[in-house]
């Protein structure tokens, strides 16, 4: 069982579908399917290709309109943002709390019209 696979390197996923060939076992993958720009991850790209089998696990993720949310956005010091590294280190501390170094950054799960306009709720 494999989790957070989006961040698995080609190699990674090479390996992967080495050792359920070679070694007849079952792995699975967990993962997102898209960044923060709506963009595949390099790992998650990489296992769709390799997979034997796909299923995406159907997770209630609600946008604040309450359509479903399809979308993963980064929000740096409160402001959505489109561009930037795939992988950030920055301050994640709740909202109220006091910044210890860097940038503010989190996520907001948002249905695709409310990541396009960059409303947020």
């Amino acid at each position: 069982m494999c989790d957070e696979a989006q961040f698995y390197s080609i190699e990674q996923c090479n390996q992967l579908a080495r050792t359920v060939d070679e070694l007849d076992v079952d792995v699975f993958a967990f993962g997102l399917i898209t960044d923060f720009r709506g963009l595949l991850f390099e790992g998650t790209k990489r296992l769709l290709e390799v997979a034997d089998e796909r299923v995406a696990l159907q997770v209630e993720a609600r946008c604040w309109c309450g359509r479903r949310a399809t979308h993963n956005a980064r929000l740096v010091n409160g402001h959505l943002v489109y561009e930037g590294e795939t992988v950030v280190v920055g301050d994640t501390a709740d909202e109220g709390a006091p910044v210890l170094f860097g940038d503010v950054v989190r996520y907001e799960l948002l249905c695709r019209r409310h990541y396009a306009s960059g409303e947020l709720g």
